[in-house]
């Protein structure tokens, strides 16, 4: 377990990320205390029996004293929470966050907090389709990318991003600093147009189950699983997303559409050429993937993927 990073860290928004960041701070230390508060009532209920750490009635009380206060909160509420716990926050702080969109992110949060705290946008690359306090687990962001697109240079802030990537370091994250539009530009072709694509795909499906006789669940093959699994991932979270990242977002649906049209053409056409190029072209990126260790070769037709939460 490493040394603590920080004296308390407070987490405001206890649904997978900010439950698993509770449960990798105990298992791998990084702060001497943490303490949650999340806008539900419910959420603080269900988190006190599952999430370690001390479950606060008011954001105020859970920022009270913290030294690093992480927001894990749909991005669409990022400047109404900051505003929330803005008079709390301790100077000298650290405030941060965990969305997936970090040009917005900066702006909705510098909207609202103090001069005095060190705001430092982030991102953890890693989730499941799973959401509430229950869904999170300690070994959530071992090894996984953790981006943090800092807004300052002067010594001191810097001084603070570095104590909060070896925080992250500490939950075993690989860290990395980038600027917040081109983040936005990478996410938006890695993960935001996959699962706009999972949406609309499942979207479609639901909709020919209805005259289909339920064949359509029946004879489900692994693509359309993998597609389903993306799909259940809160919707909450993923409207923000697609709102405050539509800039990128559209780009690339826009470069998308015209690669999909040129198969369609290819399909129709019976131009086999083309097919077999981009088709290969594809299965090297899935190579690449695997050999830079961010998934395994071993086949996945019909596998039973296990509850991380089970494994070791």
């Amino acid at each position: 377990m490493s040394s603590p990073v920080f004296d308390k860290v407070a987490i405001i928004g206890v649904g997978l990320l900010g439950s698993s960041i509770a449960h990798a701070v105990k298992a791998y230390g990084g702060a001497a205390e943490v303490t949650l508060w999340d806008v539900s009532e419910d959420v603080r209920e269900r988190a006190g029996k599952v999430v370690p750490g001390k479950v606060c009635e008011t954001a105020l009380d859970a920022v009270s004293g913290a030294d690093c206060v992480i927001l894990c909160t749909p991005v669409g509420v990022l400047t109404e929470v900051t505003a929330l716990i803005a008079e709390g926050l301790l100077p000298g702080a650290i405030l941060t966050d965990v969305g997936s969109v970090k040009a917005r992110a900066a702006e909705d949060m510098a909207a609202a907090c103090p001069e005095t705290v060190y705001l430092i946008p982030g991102h953890p690359i890693a989730g499941t389709e799973k959401s509430g306090p229950e869904a999170g687990f300690a070994s959530l962001f071992q090894e996984a990318w953790h981006i943090l697109t800092p807004t300052k240079a002067d010594a001191a802030y810097l001084e603070a991003v570095g104590r909060l990537t070896a925080f992250w370091r500490g939950l075993g994250a690989k860290v990395e600093t980038m600027d917040p539009l081109r983040h936005d530009r990478v996410l938006a072709i890695t993960s935001h147009l996959p699962h706009l694509i999972a949406y609309n795909i499942v979207s479609t499906a639901y909709d020919m189950e209805s005259v289909e006789e339920g064949e359509v669940v029946k004879y489900s093959a692994g693509g359309f699983r993998d597609f389903t699994r993306i799909a259940a991932s809160d919707p909450t979270m993923w409207r923000d997303v697609f709102l405050t990242n539509k800039d990128a977002v559209l780009e690339t649906l826009g470069r998308f559409s015209e690669d999909l049209a040129a198969l369609q053409r290819a399909i129709r056409w019976g131009d086999g050429d083309t097919l077999m190029k981009e088709f290969s072209r594809a299965r090297g990126i899935r190579e690449a993937i695997i050999d830079a260790g961010l998934d395994t070769a071993e086949a996945d037709f019909g596998r039973r993927h296990i509850d991380p939460k089970s494994e070791g």
